[in-house]
């Protein structure tokens, strides 16, 4: 066992001999106290010895289950695949296989989706046995798969020492705040919120993990206003994991006297960019908002800003036990609790990871970002997506000759489209681009969209030489369109 599983351990323990009627898990009903909460991982950990397996999946919705599960696997030094339920079946099938999680533990909606992917029901567990060797490196205790910057989504292998170690960090940032009680609005399988979860347990709090149902909150996007707020107000948390978009949501429902932010201690926010007009008015109604910065593969948080150490507009400074500087074109490089490596390939060796994005320091150390090398975009639900790969199902149908799709910090995915025919019709264009959703999760599927009234170009500056679009030019001639709709939409009652 390594040592930072075995102080985690010995923390839980503690926990459950000096307050053992403490609440330590709220699912959507039952309380679970930590004496009981040690009992029921033992036992599950049992379970898990008895099957013989590494690699274990979890398909599960927010709640106890899911956490005792992953702390059963964490403690027992299994791999651990957890899989988002805003993953779409073809993903989660190449998950699957791609890890060859011999036993998966799922939602009873799953069985079929299983069962057609060679899975076997036997008691608590969907099970499989998978011939070709193992592709997980050693000492891999969480395999995280990123949203899928193209259909393909990777996997980012991590040991328990470098997620634990995060972990610890995020709970000192917020002893200043001492919250206890943390309320988990994210997905248990978004490594963020996962390493949220183990904070909160580090310091003895209470996690309520109520189910996404229960929250209102329906795959990548979706959000019930009232059933989100209506768990708000009955569970007052002290410290919440906020996306920008949600972020967003309970700051103009406190706006509107809807929401009562007054319980909350320490509410970080990350996944995407925060713009500094919303961190003002979520501080003008009281939301004590830190914004941090990280990836998967430093093992999610790298930067936060913390009580006593908050520059707005910044992400923070680096956690204690990383190293963070800039390459000589300004890319952020990170030292310290980086990945094993990528499921399939070579293990990471290097000292500094290269991040993709581009920051600056200010003289007191606080991180500012810039932007990313690369094309990606990342929404403002904190999903990565690659726009040529949701441009090629655009063009790939019928009716679209050239797309350009832009998301960075929206709720709603815009395009451009030019169609192939000058008689096609908008609603033929509609059809087209239902076609292509069809064909992407929802954290990538196309909101909204724009008929062109001229194609790209190289005559016009947005196309190159050799045929592809100049995003730059793109971007600053249609922002305002492209950016008109970033507006929440809430999805019906």
């Amino acid at each position: 066992m390594s040592p930072e599983v075995q102080r985690f351990e010995q923390v839980l323990r503690s926990h459950g001999e000096r307050t053992p009627q403490a609440i330590a898990l709220w699912g959507d009903g039952l309380k679970i106290d930590y004496a009981t909460l040690c009992a029921e991982v033992s036992e599950r950990q049992q379970c898990l010895r008895k099957e013989q397996v590494q690699v274990v999946a979890l398909a599960l919705d927010n709640g106890s289950e899911a956490m005792l599960w992953d702390l059963a696997a964490l403690f027992e030094g299994l791999a651990c695949v957890t899989l988002p339920p805003f993953f779409s079946p073809a993903q989660r099938a190449h998950c699957l296989q791609q890890s060859q999680a011999a036993r998966v533990i799922a939602e009873p909606q799953l069985g079929a989706e299983l069962s057609a992917a060679g899975y076997e029901q036997r008691g608590r567990f969907w099970c499989r046995t998978f011939s070709e060797p193992g592709r997980m490196p050693g000492g891999t205790a969480k395999l995280t798969f990123t949203s899928g910057t193209t259909g393909t989504p990777k996997g980012v292998c991590l040991s328990a020492d470098s997620l634990l170690r995060v972990a610890r960090e995020l709970d000192n940032a917020s002893k200043p705040c001492a919250p206890r009680h943390h309320l988990a609005l994210l997905p248990l399988a978004i490594l963020l919120e996962n390493l949220g979860c183990y904070a909160a347990l580090y310091a003895g709090a209470t996690l309520s993990v109520p189910s996404q149902q229960t929250l209102g909150i329906q795959g990548a996007s979706g959000v019930q206003v009232e059933p989100l707020l209506a768990c708000l107000a009955s569970r007052a948390p002290e410290s919440l994991i906020l996306v920008p978009q949600l972020l967003q949501l309970l700051v103009g429902a406190a706006e509107q006297r809807a929401f009562d932010p007054r319980s909350l201690r320490f509410a970080a926010v990350g996944g995407a960019r925060v713009s500094l007009d919303l961190l003002q008015r979520a501080e003008r109604v009281g939301l004590p908002v830190y914004e941090g910065y990280g990836l998967s593969e430093c093992a999610s948080v790298v930067c936060l800003n913390r009580p006593g150490a908050r520059r707005p507009g910044s992400v923070g400074r680096p956690l204690p036990h990383l190293q963070v500087k800039l390459a000589a074109d300004g890319e952020v490089l990170i030292k310290g609790s980086t990945l094993i490596g990528y499921l399939g390939e070579a293990p990471f060796t290097e000292q500094w990871w290269p991040s993709g994005d581009l920051g600056e320091f200010d003289p007191e150390g606080f991180l500012y970002l810039k932007g990313r090398k690369k094309h990606q975009f990342v929404t403002s639900f904190g999903r990565n997506v690659n726009p040529e790969w949701v441009e090629a199902e655009l063009t790939q149908r019928t009716h679209i000759a050239q797309a350009f799709v832009y998301g960075e910090a929206l709720a709603r995915n815009h395009a451009l489209l030019w169609p192939r025919r000058a008689d096609c019709s908008d609603a033929e264009l509609a059809s087209a681009v239902a076609q292509a959703n069809e064909a992407l999760p929802d954290y990538a599927r196309v909101h909204d969209w724009t008929r062109l009234d001229q194609p790209f170009s190289v005559a016009n500056g947005l196309l190159t030489a050799n045929g592809r679009p100049r995003r730059e030019a793109i971007l600053a001639r249609f922002h305002a369109r492209l950016t008109a709709s970033a507006a929440p939409r809430e999805s019906a009652s």
